[in-house]
């Protein structure tokens, strides 16, 4: 995940709904080079309004919560 205007990735490796690792390849690498799991996932709305308003913006949801929100039937968001 990138804040705006920063060309940098941020270092948060921690999932903002669950605490658990996040996966997230530029976080790790500190570079946007590489590929990341999020490219190809689909994030519904509804699942990025649970963020902590706090953290929105801040660091990648991860797989295990992408998916689940996936399943629960929310539509992917634009």
């Amino acid at each position: 995940m990138q804040a705006t205007g920063d060309p940098t990735p941020l270092r948060s490796n921690v999932c903002p709904l669950c605490g658990g690792p996040n996966g997230c390849a530029p976080a790790q690498s500190g570079t946007f080079d590489g590929p990341c799991w999020c490219t190809t996932a689909e994030f519904s709305k509804e699942l990025l309004d649970r963020v902590p308003p706090a953290e929105r913006r801040t660091a990648c949801i991860c797989r295990q919560c992408a998916t689940a929100g996936a399943r629960s039937g929310d539509e992917p968001a634009a």
